[in-house]
């Protein structure tokens, strides 16, 4: 079962929405304008229901089937990332410091073309819940869109969603059952010493000593505190101690990632991450106050959701092009909080050359769209046939 045909037949339309939603990005919750290009597609569509205002911006549209069934959930992000975009092409970003750089743009398109096939073709049982997501790049979107109820509400039973990935062949999909993608956590360390002359060395408490220190002993948490078969990501990103060549500065501060997909691991990071503050503070006779920001979870797939969601792809693709046990990432994804509450499945969807995700440079492959749309809509109606 290739592309749609009738999908297929929206290629130019579902094109000519992508790039109007990429001439005008918005950020994290801030998704007014995209919304209500959304919402006028959905009328034009003829969906039963449209909910607005859930997470600010998020939108929940409801499509019958013909007869009694389940509600199935789709998703697509819908917010960008601030960023200036060098890519000089007619439909680049007209709002400045402001890009679609992850092809927010195109999984938005996706899932409206499959929204308009399903309104049109009601090829299924139950209902269809179409969930356009704010804030996934920051803020949590599909937390807050969890914690409304946007799932309760409309009793949905299983979500998935698509992501495109470039360097990856156009049209192969990717995914895997248990953890995909990886939990995020932020630390911010800030040490407070005493400042002085740097040619009087004696009459200070040297941050700059303690932070290279602290920075050392955190890069061995994963070389030598934990078990190598389990992933993990520790990197500190940003280190900020002193402003001129001869003086001692009074503070300072350090930063980082966390990355990884078992809790107990992340308990022990950030076990560690204390332990280490606070020692190397006290040997160094300054104080440190360490900061945790618990961030996004591990985005974890259900093994049956996935295994199906598998095989509607390879209908799709072709069984060559589905990989359907490919590593984990360690990137992370809020649509693991829809994978809290409901099973389901996250895939990714190749979309071949091109410039990588969150580069100025980057632009979504308008020639995926249709397949991602089909998948969407072909998952649908073997999950729920009529």
């Amino acid at each position: 079962m290739p592309i749609v045909n009738r999908i297929a037949d929206y290629a130019e339309e579902m094109k000519t929405w992508r790039r109007h939603l990429h001439a005008h990005p918005e950020l994290a919750f801030d998704c007014f304008e995209t919304a209500a290009f959304v919402v006028e597609r959905l009328k034009e569509f003829g969906v039963d229901e449209i909910h607005e205002g859930i997470a600010k911006t998020g939108i929940v549209a409801l499509i019958n089937g013909q007869g009694d069934g389940p509600t199935i959930g789709l998703r697509a992000d819908m917010d960008a990332l601030p960023m200036q975009e060098i890519t000089g092409l007619d439909h680049a970003s007209t709002v400045d410091g402001k890009m679609h750089a992850c092809g927010h743009d195109g999984h938005t398109t996706m899932l409206l073309g499959a929204a308009k096939y399903l309104a049109e073709t009601r090829n299924f049982s139950g209902r269809v819940a179409l969930i356009f997501q704010p804030a996934e790049e920051d803020g949590g979107g599909g937390n807050i869109m969890v914690q409304e109820g946007a799932l309760d509400r409309f009793d949905v039973k299983e979500v998935y969603a698509l992501h495109n990935v470039p360097g990856v062949p156009v049209g192969s999909f990717h995914t895997r059952p248990g953890p995909i993608m990886a939990s995020v956590d932020t630390f911010t360390i800030r040490l407070q010493g005493k400042g002085g002359h740097g040619a009087y060395p004696q009459e200070t408490i040297d941050p700059v000593v303690a932070a290279v220190a602290m920075v050392n002993a955190i890069q061995t948490i994963v070389s030598r505190n934990h078990d190598t078969r389990d992933e993990a990501v520790v990197s500190v990103t940003q280190i900020h101690v002193g402003s001129a060549n001869n003086v001692i500065a009074d503070d300072g501060f350090i930063n980082g990632t966390i990355r990884t997909f078992d809790k107990d691991v992340q308990a022990m990071i950030h076990r560690r991450l204390h332990e280490i503050t606070q020692g190397t503070a006290a040997a160094y006779g300054l104080t440190a106050e360490l900061d945790l920001e618990i961030d996004y979870p591990a985005t974890v797939n259900h093994p049956d959701q996935t295994a199906f969601a598998a095989d509607v792809a390879r209908a799709i693709a072709g069984a060559e092009n589905v990989d359907a046990n490919q590593p984990m990432e360690m990137g992370a994804e809020d649509f693991s909080y829809m994978l809290e509450a409901r099973p389901g499945s996250y895939l990714f969807l190749g979309a071949g050359e091109g410039a990588g995700l969150h580069h100025p440079a980057f632009d979504y492959n308008d020639e995926i769209s249709p397949i991602g749309a089909s998948f969407f809509a072909k998952l649908v109606e073997t999950a729920q046939p009529r």
